[in-house]
């Protein structure tokens, strides 16, 4: 059986962490993608964060799996010449550099639709047009210029970036659907286009719920905020600490061992609906026939004392008991599971979302498989290329030069 994406030809000038996840998951649909890196050194991610000596690190391997390599510098003629051919030969170019790079390798927008009239340009910006739109961003500057930094962390707190790559690899998904839609247009219209996604506006789009709330505060406060009814809102959404934000009290909790394990948590979602299963199994049923609990109007001023009864009871409780008893009992609720635990998850490894990968100079690692499952089209997930792997089977294959031609082209370090 075929794969989503056979047929389809990517050309990647991607680097470190948000354009090599969009290129990585077209790879696992099954697109031939061509990472382009400089001769000698190659994705600068390679060397970065290094746990084995002389080997790549694992920040590349996780982020390039199933792709080709091939080293090319465009500045030499010869390099011109090829790079041109891979624009002709290819069906999308998708690339992370800063402001006008491309550009400045001789390769406008204007000059790349006359090469490949089909192609589709994909781009990863760190701000869309206006005042920012040449400045460098990264991860976490993403993050706190989307909105995301200013609505997270504790209470009356400094704002916090998250752990999860929101920036990059955020930007990095949603480029992925932009190409693809931009690849089902073309069916109809035979023409390439530009697609871009900047890096503040994904996290944005991650954080619309805020955006909710910042206009929900014009009308009154936030009454599902921890800081309603005795704290104060300010004229911006304030950061929340644990709670759900989702309109359904919600609260990370301790369980049996937290003295000793930092991760012994567990997050509990209060729901209305499942409220009664809830109160009843920590112990609390006279909460059911109390007008001061039963109603979640009479609960909100009292989440607090709340979620420290719940406390009261997983603290009796492993985490992973406590999500056995309420799981039945439709209570929505999660362990903290720790990245060791994550590693070892043997369901993760059924599904393919934790893959073992054999690689031929660091040997077995972990990565993350594709976490988009088709049905007709499952992910098998390869080890990343060695830097230039393919350089020669794809100037040949793909380019179209003969011995000479490849020697001609390393002669004048074009390769």
């Amino acid at each position: 059986m075929g794969k989503a994406l056979d047929g389809v030809r990517i050309l990647d000038m991607t680097h470190v962490q948000s354009g090599p996840t969009c290129t990585q998951i077209l790879a696992w649909f099954g697109a031939d993608v061509i990472k382009v890196e400089r001769p000698g050194s190659g994705d600068i991610t390679r060397n970065q964060l290094r746990d084995v000596a002389d080997a790549d690190s694992l920040y590349f391997t996780m982020l390039n799996a199933n792709k080709r390599s091939i080293t090319l510098n465009p500045k030499t003629d010869a390099g011109k010449e090829i790079f041109t051919k891979l624009i002709e030969e290819c069906d999308v170019m998708v690339e992370n550099f800063g402001p006008g790079a491309i550009d400045r390798m001789g390769f406008p927008w204007e000059k790349i639709q006359e090469i490949n009239p089909r192609l589709i340009y994909a781009s990863i910006k760190g701000f869309g047009p206006g005042p920012y739109d040449d400045c460098k961003v990264y991860e976490n500057v993403a993050q706190c210029t989307g909105g995301a930094a200013s609505t997270t962390g504790q209470i009356g707190g400094v704002p916090m970036v998250t752990g999860a790559q929101i920036g990059d690899s955020g930007t990095g998904l949603h480029l992925v659907a932009g190409i693809l839609a931009a690849l089902f247009q073309r069916e109809a219209s035979g023409k390439g286009q530009r697609v871009t996604c900047a890096m503040q506006d994904s996290v944005l789009n991650l954080c619309r719920v805020k955006l909710r709330d910042q206009q929900r505060l014009a009308h009154g406060p936030l009454t599902e905020y921890p800081q309603y009814p005795n704290g104060e809102f300010g004229d911006a959404v304030p950061r929340a600490g644990n709670a759900s934000g989702g309109g359904q009290p919600g609260w990370i909790v301790k369980c049996k061992g937290w003295e000793t394990d930092p991760d012994a948590y567990i997050y509990i979602i209060a729901q209305a609906q499942a409220f009664s299963g809830l109160a009843e199994a920590i112990g609390r049923a006279d909460w059911l026939d109390d007008s001061e609990w039963n109603t979640p109007g009479a609960r909100l001023p009292k989440l607090a004392e709340m979620f420290e009864e719940i406390e009261k009871w997983t603290m009796t409780k492993d985490k992973m008991e406590a999500m056995g008893i309420l799981n039945p009992l439709n209570v929505p609720c999660g362990p903290i599971l720790s990245m060791g635990e994550l590693a070892q998850e043997e369901s993760l490894r059924q599904t393919g979302t934790v893959v073992e990968v054999d690689h031929p100079e660091r040997g077995k690692y972990l990565t993350i498989g594709n976490p988009i499952k088709l049905s007709d089209s499952p992910a098998e997930v390869e080890r990343s290329p060695l830097l230039g792997e393919h350089t020669e089977e794809i100037l040949t294959d793909v380019v179209g030069l003969d011995p000479e031609g490849i020697e001609r082209a390393r002669e004048q370090g074009a390769i």
